[in-house]
Order: C-alpha cells, then sequence, then structure tokens
C-alpha cells in the first residue's frame, strides 16, 4: 500500500506511526516543509512556499492565507509525485497547518486521515482563560474564530479523524465526533521508566544529581504562560522557603510555542524572573535551555517534583512522559491534565493560578517521598494501561487503518 505523511514538521505527531508502517512493508513517503533526516523506510521530500503572506491582505485574514499558501505549495509537490506515477492509497496528515486543504483535489481516491490536535474558540478553552492578559478584543475574539477556517475543511474533506486524547475530541463539532477516534501518539514506556540509580549532571547544574535527592522539575518546549511558567515561577520563593536545600531545573527555550509574544524588548522567561528574582536563591534554580532527550529523560528520573501547568489546551507529550518516569507530577486542574491524573491517587491537582497550593504541593512531594510511592507506581501504571506505544496506541492506529482501507494495515 502506498501511503503518504503530511506534516509541515515531519514526522511530528507520527514520529512512531510513520517507521512501524513502513516496517510492515508499505511504501511509506511523506510531504513537510523542512529537509531533516526522515524516520527508517520513510522517503521524504519537501515543498517550499513561495512567498510570505501579504500586508495588503485583511488583517484577519493573514492566517488563513498562510495556510493556503502552504496548502499550494503542498498541492504542487503531490502534482509532482502524480506526474511521476505516483497515487497515494492513503494519506494521514495533521491539517492544522492548512497543508491537506487540496489534497482529495489531487488524490481524489486517497483515504484521509486527519490527526485533529484542537477546535479553537469552544467554551472553557484556553481563549480568555488567563484573566491577567486582559478579557480577548472583539477583534482578538474574530481573529480566533477564524483559526478554524482550515481545519472545518479538513473536517468535511477527512474519511476519518484520530484525536490525541478524550477532551481534545470533545472541543470538535458534535456532528463529526462519530468519525473520530481517540489514540495517543504513544509513549515508549520499555524506556521512558524509573531508574533508580538514576544520575543527572549538566553544565549548568555545579552538583551531581541522584534519584532521592531534593530536585524540583519544569519542563516546556518554550517557558511560556500557556503552560503556567508564570505561576511556577510566582511559586519558587515559597518553594525554596519551604524547601531551602532543593535544586529547581526549568527545562525550555526562550520563544514562544502557543499565545502571543512577550511584550518587545523582553521575554516572558526573562519578566517572570524579574518579577520574583530578588526573593530567590538563584544559585539552586538552574535554567537549562533546551536537553538532549537522553539527558531530559534522566532528569525526569531523578525529580522529586515534577511541575506541569497547562492552559485548556493540547495536552504535552513531556506530563505523560514524566508519570511514565514514575514522576510525582503535580499538575494544574485543567480538563487536559484531568484526562489522565486524578487528584492524590497518580498525581497532585490545583487550581492552576494558585500558586501558594503548588508551593504546598511541592513540599508534601519531596519531604514525603517515601510516603507517595504509591502514586508515582499509580502514574507510571496509567501510561502503561492507556498510553503505550507498542502495546496499545499503534495498535489502535493499525485497527483503525485496517477497518478503514478494508485490509490489514
Amino acid at each position: 500500500m502506498n501511503i503518504l505523511f503530511i506534516h509541515q514538521n515531519f514526522p511530528g505527531q507520527f514520529r512512531h506511526l510513520a517507521p512501524a508502517l513502513a516496517a510492515a512493508g508499505h511504501r511509506v513517503d511523506a510531504l513537510a516543509m523542512h529537509q531533516r533526516p526522515p524516520p527508517r523506510g520513510v522517503t521524504q521530500h519537501v515543498y517550499g512556499v513561495q512567498r510570505r503572506p501579504g500586508k495588503d491582505v485583511h488583517p484577519l485574514l493573514r492566517e488563513a492565507e498562510a495556510k493556503i499558501l502552504r496548502a499550494e505549495a503542498c498541492a504542487a509537490a503531490m502534482l509532482h509525485l502524480a506526474k511521476d506515477g505516483y497515487r497515494p492509497d492513503l494519506v494521514i496528515t495533521n491539517p492544522g497547518w492548512g497543508e491537506a486543504l487540496f489534497v482529495k483535489d489531487v488524490f481524489p481516491g486517497a483515504k484521509l486521515v486527519s490527526l485533529l490536535e484542537f477546535f479553537h474558540g469552544t467554551p472553557d478553552g484556553d481563549f480568555g482563560f488567563d484573566p491577567e492578559f486582559g478579557a480577548p478584543s472583539i477583534e482578538a475574539r474574530m481573529k480566533h474564530r477564524l483559526k478554524n477556517l482550515a481545519l472545518i475543511e479538513s473536517l468535511l474533506a477527512m474519511d476519518h479523524g484520530v484525536a490525541p486524547t478524550t477532551w481534545q475530541a470533545s472541543r470538535l463539532p458534535a456532528e463529526y465526533r462519530s468519525r473520530v477516534d481517540v489514540i495517543f501518539d504513544g509513549i515508549d514506556t520499555d524506556h521512558v521508566r524509573p531508574d533508580p540509580a538514576a544520575r543527572f549532571t549538566h553544565a549548568g547544574v555545579p552538583v551531581e544529581l541522584a534519584a532521592g535527592d531534593p530536585v524540583v522539575t519544569f519542563v516546556n518546549r518554550n517557558l511560556e504562560p500557556y503552560r503556567g511558567y508564570h505561576v511556577f515561577m510566582r511559586a519558587l520563593p515559597e518553594i525554596q522557603r519551604r524547601l531551602p536545600d532543593a535544586r529547581v531545573l526549568l527545562v525550555g527555550a526562550d520563544g514562544v510555542s502557543y499565545g502571543a509574544a512577550a511584550p518587545t524588548g523582553t521575554t516572558w522567561k526573562q519578566r517572570f524572573l524579574d518579577e520574583v528574582a530578588p526573593d530567590l536563591d538563584l544559585s539552586r534554580v538552574h535554567f537549562l535551555g533546551q536537553l538532549p532527550y537522553g539527558s531530559y529523560l534522566r532528569l525526569l528520573q531523578v525529580s522529586a517534583a515534577h511541575v506541569y501547568l497547562t492552559y485548556p489546551f493540547v495536552l504535552s507529550w513531556s506530563c505523560l512522559e514524566a508519570m511514565s518516569a514514575g514522576c510525582h507530577v503535580i499538575g494544574s486542574r485543567t480538563a487536559p491534565v484531568q484526562d489522565y491524573i486524578e487528584d492524590g491517587t497518580n498525581g497532585s491537582l490545583f487550581d492552576f493560578f494558585d500558586h501558594r497550593m503548588l508551593a504546598a504541593l511541592v513540599e508534601d512531594a519531596v519531604r514525603n517521598r517515601p510516603v507517595h510511592a504509591g502514586l508515582r507506581e499509580a502514574a507510571r501504571r496509567t501510561v502503561v494501561e492507556r498510553c503505550d506505544l507498542q502495546r496499545v496506541c499503534l495498535p489502535q492506529w493499525r485497527t483503525m487503518l485496517s477497518t478503514l482501507m478494508e485490509q490489514p494495515v
């Protein structure tokens, strides 16, 4: 079978699925915006957008134009493949950036499966969640509504959909949910596991850290409000007062993955660090930037308290990887986190904005680590049972695809 993946940042969420399908004997190709080594068995093709969105376009349509430009470039790349006789039986895409808009026009006979990460603007979602940044203006509301333009067309065109979590699926319009399966991307729990002998070393930390040490961890791709960086920083003075010997390790870059950029001339990282720096012992707070995966895993394995916050938005892989590594995850009581963490059973939850409660829970996790052994074991068991890559998620994907294609995949 010919299978084509489309993702501007391939492999993205398909880093496990694409090579697994190639290993099963299928021809697997991928379209992406950037050239990087593809997974084993996958042939990657690069498409290039010829021009940037124009300034003369109506401001409300600039994001839509950017998605149409990607779709146009992706269609040209698909047409190039078609000239060489290529015809996919199945196309799997993340439609959030617009690339998939014209798949059915170029390859009308292909089955189209869409990975549906997030439907914007639904009640109790991320938009307007954080009052610190003010109520959204009417212009912001209109712009936000239009984020769904490409996704709505993808819902109309798809043969089937996949959402990573139950809450993310619940954001979709009700009339499409019957054609959507909930399948997480998958955690390699055989690799991401507790290690009582783990050691963590880093040039930015003056001592070697080991499992059992008073280590507090916070991990995000970028240190920004969407993932609660500001709440964590405001909790730090109290965390240090309660745990004066603890090392606090933060992983993440200075940019923005979601939401608005910081005010001109600063970053969210620096803005909220400056706010609390006078009350911190900075010799015990370590900003590590982005880590190689092996170092990141060892960080989780030595963590005594792992803090994870998010607006009501897409759940991070890092939350479930922390649980799989046997961390005591202290998470925000927001819907994506509650999909997997039950307070007092396999983690601890607190109101997203309550940084004082966060500090108290961190102290409890560090000081009473032996008491919470069952909680950490339950956290890992949750991920093994629901999100294991080889035994749960990849089989779910293949069952869904086999049903759709009416043959084994």
